[in-house]
């Protein structure tokens, strides 16, 4: 299967890359740190390295043994996956629910810092993701430019008009889901054209194509709340880069476009699947706008520091989101969390781990309802917004998986279709 391949190749990749960074900041940890910076990088090195060798040679998951404060559920975890296994042996790498041993992994790379101080804050992912967005300069901006001259005249735009403009660019956000540096294992994954010219072409390639219950769930928000509380939409984020770029731009489209109220945006609280966009890559992504040194993208860092300073723009990061839990446990495993995104008129999930994390992961029939693979996470209004890079998928017409599959073996994990999947909660 391609979690076989995804365990046994990619994830090594991974681990060798976070390791080889370390090494490479070596003097840096040395200036800032003396020898005792030295002495963490390398108890840290020796750690990832036995991690490696543990998923290697497919060995027992082992509990968690930093302090830190995740580290019960995740052990919790472990034996509930024990309790799985019906007595057939401790899980191991190779033994395990991909989704489970991905996310182990990720964790385990944040304890091998954090147990490490003085490096414990240093995100060993944080120079890919900076990367990623400056090799995609000029898809920026494009979408930037684009997006200063709709706002010019927005308010003399008929509703038709806005409804393309919001489908225009939720798929500049579905598509700026490609730029994923934990699918490429690290490799170059920006975006180097600009997005907007290529969108005619690619929607025969949205398998699932909902953006107009997203429209009517929106206008229908709008008109029916004119008295009571705002219109809020929760964005839950993916990867830093162009695809952080593209999320923002939709975000400020509601609200300009008076479609929503306010936006919560959703990060992880560690460094994750190693582009995932974290509070300092938030922020980080919207000075560099600010100070660049073209028009448009410091108006957008500008106008978007203001959203924030203003409240109509909040950023929230929470533990569950880096658990290996799939959704349908949020409600028990994080109440608080399950509550507050309650209070939201429209959830998007991006990309592909939040579409495996809603649906549980599972080998699914293509035609099983998106409702159903669900299992009851239903806070509010909901939308996948990915594209594929994993072999789950739910929700397609008869035949339709079938079809693709004749032509193109690879078409659950090649990133090259998506899907806007959208359910309405009961």
């Amino acid at each position: 299967s391609f979690a076989y391949f995804t365990v046994k190749d990619r994830l090594p990749q991974i681990l060798t890359r976070v390791i080889d960074t370390l090494h490479r900041h070596k003097n840096e940890f040395f200036e800032e740190h003396g020898e005792k910076g030295v002495e963490a990088e390398k108890r840290a090195i020796s750690f990832l390295s036995k991690l490696r060798n543990e998923l290697q040679t497919d060995k027992p998951v082992t509990p968690l043994e930093d302090e830190l404060p995740d580290a019960a559920l995740w052990n919790q975890y472990l034996d509930y996956q024990r309790n799985l296994s019906n007595g057939n042996g401790e899980p191991s790498w190779f033994q395990s629910p991909w989704l489970y041993v991905e996310c182990y992994m990720y964790r385990r790379i944040h304890g091998a810092l954090a147990q490490n101080p003085p490096i414990d804050n240093f995100d060993v992912f944080k120079e890919g993701k900076a990367q990623n967005f400056f090799e995609s300069q000029e898809a920026v901006i494009a979408l930037c430019t684009y997006f200063q001259e709709l706002l010019k005249n927005i308010k003399d735009l008929d509703e038709k008009q806005l409804q393309e403009e919001l489908f225009k660019l939720l798929q500049v956000s579905l598509w700026g889901n490609k730029c994923d540096l934990s699918f490429s294992a690290g490799e170059d994954s920006s975006q180097k054209s600009s997005p907007l010219k290529s969108l005619e072409n690619m929607v025969p390639y949205i398998l699932v194509n909902d953006m107009e219950k997203l429209w009517s769930l929106l206008v229908n928000a709008k008109k029916g709340n004119r008295e009571k509380s705002k219109v809020r939409v929760d964005i839950i984020l993916d990867n830093a880069g162009f695809e952080l770029l593209s999320d923002l731009v939709l975000a400020d489209f509601l609200l300009s476009s008076k479609l929503a109220d306010e936006v919560h945006f959703h990060g992880k609280s560690i460094p994750w699947y190693v582009s995932d966009t974290t509070k300092h890559d938030f922020n980080w992504t919207i000075k560099q706008l600010q100070s660049a040194n073209h028009m448009w993208m410091s108006r957008c860092g500008i106008n978007w520091e203001g959203n924030l300073k203003k409240g109509v723009w909040v950023y929230h990061d929470h533990m569950f989101w880096t658990l290996p839990h799939d959704f349908s446990s949020m409600a028990e495993v994080a109440p608080d969390l399950y509550a507050d995104l309650q209070k939201s008129n429209l959830l998007l999930f991006k990309g592909d781990l939040n579409y495996r994390k809603l649906t549980g992961d599972r080998k699914w029939e293509y035609t099983v309802p998106f409702h159903q693979a669900l299992n009851k996470f239903h806070p509010a209004p909901l939308c996948g917004l990915r594209t594929l890079k994993s072999d789950t998928q739910v929700g397609l017409k008869p035949g339709q998986g079938e079809q693709i599959q004749a032509s193109e073996p690879d078409w659950m994990t090649s990133g090259k279709y998506g899907v806007v999947q959208f359910d309405a909660t009961l």
